[in-house]
């Protein structure tokens, strides 16, 4: 069966760093692009962040750019998504997702991992 399962979420103060993990099973994982997302309460689920199959390429959204890094390690099947200077504003329940490099679509979500950072 296909699984994402997000980890290492957590309170945290503003200015604070934090590392999330998504454990993938049940497909080839170095074959899929491997992306983040992140939902706020009362709003749309915001894309963060995308890596290549191989991890050669990466791409963020503005808000993120300097602060957050995503990255993989395909020997464990894992992905991860490195945030530091954490702001309030990113606040929110983070996902990740595998989606299929020809076409596009998405293979599977996880069921999210939510970080709070406040003081």
């Amino acid at each position: 069966q296909v699984q994402l399962v997000e980890s290492g979420g957590g309170l945290v103060q503003p200015g604070g760093s934090l590392r999330l993990s998504c454990a993938a099973s049940g497909f080839i994982f170095s074959s899929y692009i491997m992306n983040w997302y992140r939902q706020a309460p009362g709003k749309e689920r915001e894309f963060v962040a995308t890596i290549t199959s191989s991890g050669g390429n990466t791409n963020y959204v503005d808000s993120v750019k300097g602060r957050f890094t995503i990255s993989r390690d395909n020997a464990k099947n894992t992905l991860y998504l490195q945030m530091n200077s954490l702001k309030p504003e990113d606040t929110a329940v983070y996902y990740c997702n595998a989606q299929r490099p020809r076409g596009g679509t998405i293979l599977a979500w996880g069921q999210g991992t939510q970080v709070t950072v406040s003081s």
